[in-house]
């Protein structure tokens, strides 16, 4: 068996709130958690940066922790101003994040909570390889500070890169928590979007147990037949009880949820597929969110027309219902919804 690096036998510093650095690093007085917290927000890359605390602390510091287990092994940049990282984990492990930028110039991360994904959505690229393991919540906290080292601060951070969010969302709470406290990063939960492919526990599990971030449901189509055959996650959480646990959430939590769609060529673009789409939404406070299928290189899919993707629009909102057609950005480098995957597994 390989030797673990030395970084993995130090406290991770990332996924840590103050009281927890205090503790394991057997600090006082507990201030000083807070002063190494807030410089961890701030996205310092040595203990030395650290100026308001003692040599002799910062010394200890460089001893017992570690204020990152992953590194950027690649920065990959498209014309339209995304950047995708590729970010090399503690045990060999890899994934993608990506930061998207918008008309506004908004800054959002797109951040991974697995490396590989069980889901098996058979448009999505992340969906071929199959489940490594989950992130912990510092992998998650380090995605998000890479980013902002690279672009500068961020406006918004969604959960839809690779993995299924509801499938690790302990260590998404803890990172949220680190992320959104006001000692340290302080990013607003408003900003924050959980995506799910439909996992009706995780969606029950965050209404009533928080934290109040948005959610969005990766539907793709409201054929249970053909949502089966494109999502096998459907089959164990099928269509009528995931509407409710949209309208569960949406009541619960005072929030309008996204239902988002890849919309793929000649597969799920025509009336029958618009009709059962708008029942399906009817009667949820929903916004819809339509995106293009992004090519994926292997698999038997093709990219709607734009008049498929206009008339279904029109369909949609003949209908009374809020939709968006998403601008495709990252495709020039595999950073757009479904094409993340440069995961490798590691030798024995």
């Amino acid at each position: 068996m390989k030797k673990l690096p030395e970084a993995m036998q130090k406290i991770i510093l990332t996924g840590l709130l103050p009281e927890e650095i205090n503790t394991l690093l057997h600090i006082t007085p507990s201030f000083r958690g807070r002063q190494i917290f807030k410089w961890i927000g701030n996205g310092v890359s040595s203990f030395n940066e650290m100026t308001n605390i003692s040599a002799g602390l910062r010394e200890q510091l460089e001893q017992d922790a570690t204020l990152s287990t992953s590194s950027v092994s690649r920065i990959l940049r498209d014309t339209d101003g995304t950047v995708k990282l590729q970010i090399t984990l503690r045990d060999g492990f890899s994934i993608e994040t990506v930061l998207l930028t918008d008309s506004s110039n908004r800054k959002t991360a797109c951040v991974s909570c697995q490396a590989g994904c069980a889901m098996k959505c058979a448009f999505c690229q992340t969906g071929q390889l199959g489940l490594a393991r989950n992130l912990d919540a510092s992998e998650i906290v380090e995605e998000f500070l890479f980013l902002e080292k690279e672009a500068g601060k961020l406006d918004n951070i969604v959960f839809m890169g690779m993995g299924e969010p509801m499938q690790n969302l302990s260590e998404i709470r803890k990172a949220i928590a680190v992320l959104t406290s006001k000692e340290g990063r302080s990013l607003s939960g408003r900003r924050i979007t959980v995506s799910t492919c439909g996992i009706l526990k995780g969606i029950y599990d965050l209404a009533d147990n928080g934290p109040l971030i948005r959610l969005a449901v990766s539907l793709t189509t409201a054929d249970p037949e053909l949502r089966e055959k494109l999502m096998p996650a459907a089959r164990a959480n099928p269509l009528p009880e995931l509407k409710k646990a949209i309208l569960y959430y949406a009541q619960k939590t005072g929030k309008r949820v996204t239902i988002e769609a890849a919309l793929l060529g000649g597969v799920n673009t025509g009336d029958e597929s618009a009709r059962r789409m708008i029942d399906f939404a009817s009667g949820i406070n929903v916004n819809l969110n339509l995106i293009p299928w992004n090519p994926v290189p292997g698999l038997p899919f093709t990219e709607p027309s734009a008049e498929e993707c206009r008339k279904f629009i029109v369909k949609m909102e003949q209908a009374g219902l809020n939709v968006t057609l998403r601008t495709r950005r990252g495709t020039k480098i595999g950073g757009a919804c479904g094409q993340l995957g440069k995961t490798t597994i590691p030798s024995a």
